[in-house]
């Protein structure tokens, strides 16, 4: 059993969970990923591993409630356990010689990009954070951020925190700006990579995409989690879950992913009824 020993909620639908797994802590990198299950019948889901205390044994992991098994995680509370917790899993995100690197999130995709830019920061690398949200209620992890970047911008659709617009919009006032990147690092909604790795491509800035892909054993097997990289079929979980934003087929990972977005709502629906 692996002990959940504090939980925080960051805003109405995304929730903090440190969970104590010592071998996990000690292992782990940014960009890997653990596999969990809240019950033992329960179904196996993937998150990101958004930061690692190794001297406590801590995991944390950032989640946002979009389906059943998420709603029925973020009904437990610190002192509870989860019965599986499996991982590092996938292959750390290569950081590397970097000097100047823009790290670009959005929504719960900011907690996969915190460890990145954290980790870029502590080698050195002078570090651009650009960070989306919808509105200022779902902003998450801004003074995290803040300490690990050497230029942090904080954009929301309603202008109702840092400035009005779209990622996009600030990472190319940045390219406009004279601003001469090694890498590009995207992580957040599919479209949101795909429209960056679109604006970075005719500067031939390297620009590594996050594909957090339907996923169920995390080692290969299943197939689930295939994605076209250039021509090739992929599997996230072991050969990424960091990709070629140049080589990625969007357009075909967009439409896999809202496969089962009707039977993950019935199955959210059936929980929260049955909780009445």
């Amino acid at each position: 059993m692996y002990p959940i020993v504090n939980k925080v909620e960051l805003n109405p639908t995304v929730t903090r969970m440190d969970i104590y797994a010592p071998l996990i802590a000690a292992k782990a990198q940014p960009g890997q990923f653990v596999i969990l299950r809240v019950d033992a019948c329960g179904e196996r889901i993937p998150l990101t591993v958004a930061d690692t205390d190794p001297d406590k044994g801590l995991v944390t992991i950032i989640f946002q409630i979009v389906g059943a098994t998420t709603a029925l995680l973020n009904q437990k509370q610190a002192g509870e356990s989860l019965p599986d917790f499996v991982g590092p899993l996938g292959l750390p995100t290569h950081t590397e010689g970097v000097k100047k690197v823009a790290v670009v999130g959005g929504g719960v995709g900011c907690a996969i990009a915190y460890p990145v830019a954290k980790k870029l920061h502590a080698q050195g690398a002078a570090v651009h954070t650009v960070i989306g949200f919808r509105e200022n209620d779902l902003v998450i992890l801004r003074d995290e951020f803040a300490a690990v970047s050497d230029e942090l911008i904080l954009m929301t659709d309603d202008g109702s925190a840092g400035q009005k617009g779209l990622v996009t919009q600030a990472l190319q006032a940045q390219l406009d700006a004279g601003n001469d990147y090694d890498l590009v690092i995207a992580i957040g909604p599919l479209v949101m990579m795909k429209f960056v790795s679109a604006l970075t491509k005719p500067y031939n800035i390297r620009t590594l995409v996050s594909m957090n892909s339907i996923m169920i054993d995390g080692t290969g097997m299943c197939g689930c989690c295939r994605l076209t990289v250039g021509g090739q079929t992929k599997f996230a979980c072991v050969d990424g879950p960091d990709f070629d934003g140049h080589l990625v087929d969007f357009d075909e990972s967009l439409a896999r992913a809202g496969m089962y977005k009707e039977h993950e709502r019935e199955a959210y629906c059936k929980l929260m009824k049955n909780e009445e």
